[in-house]
């Protein structure tokens, strides 16, 4: 599919090259910023899929993005900047060759520590919004999905949380943490605590820290994202160590 250029501001061009974390020949990565969408989405602000515009080459092909990350996640994207590129990790995303790790912000800390969720999960339309279920297993339209979290840190005021999703299903991290009855921090909609620590909770306090991958040349890379200042603030706040 041929899309057309997107014209972008000297400011945005300056802006997606800083949020750069590594790039070669056939991929490029980002830390994005939370509040950005990866694509599409009803704000009528540029994405990050338009912003990769920045990057065309002069016969017009630009980076493609191979995952997405929600609008208020921050945190490790990759792009494909070539076709076989895009073609070889998007069969090794079919193939679960990727390994993301996410830190996260609950309101207390889990028990057990650590643990494995494994439960189907069932997209529900309400309005115009999406939101994802736990479902039974035989439920029509059902999907397996999987996670694993541990606790890194805890106090008084919550943990610090590390959570790695076996299957990609939207929203997954949110819904199995909501599910053990530790909703991560700002995540209104499925009913995480809207402050911590004395503080409103700046935004869903969810960060792409790490992205294991088999590289289109050869060998496996590991790319990771520091936790932006919003993020490190409220963990500091609560006593946490990052």
């Amino acid at each position: 599919m041929t899309r057309a250029p997107v014209s972008l501001s000297p400011e945005e061009i300056a802006a997606v090259r800083s949020w750069v974390i590594h790039e070669d020949a056939a991929v490029i990565a980002f830390a994005k910023p939370a509040g950005l969408s990866s694509q599409g989405g009803r704000i009528k602000a540029h994405t990050l899929d338009d912003l990769l515009w920045a990057f065309a080459r002069s016969n017009g092909k630009r980076p493609e993005l191979v995952h997405r990350l929600d609008r208020d996640t921050s945190g490790v994207i990759l792009a494909a900047k070539t076709k076989p590129a895009a073609g070889f990790l998007g069969k090794a995303i079919e193939a679960r060759r990727l390994t993301k790790t996410y830190l996260a912000l609950v309101s207390s800390a889990p028990e057990p520590s650590e643990g494995d969720i494994n439960v189907p999960l069932i997209r529900q339309e309400i309005g115009r919004e999406s939101y994802m279920r736990i479902a039974a297993f035989d439920t029509k339209g059902a999907q397996g999905s999987r996670s694993r979290y541990r606790t890194l840190s805890a106090s008084e005021e919550g943990a610090l949380v590390e959570l790695q999703p076996f299957t990609g299903r939207m929203h997954q991290l949110r819904v199995h943490m909501a599910h053990i009855g530790r909703p991560l921090i700002g995540d209104v909609r499925y009913g995480g605590a809207l402050t911590a620590a004395g503080r409103a909770a700046p935004r869903l306090m969810l960060h792409a820290a790490a992205l294991r991958f088999p590289h289109p040349d050869g060998g496996e890379r590991t790319l990771t994202a520091e936790p932006p200042e919003d993020f490190r603030a409220l963990a500091e706040a609560m006593g946490l160590m990052l």
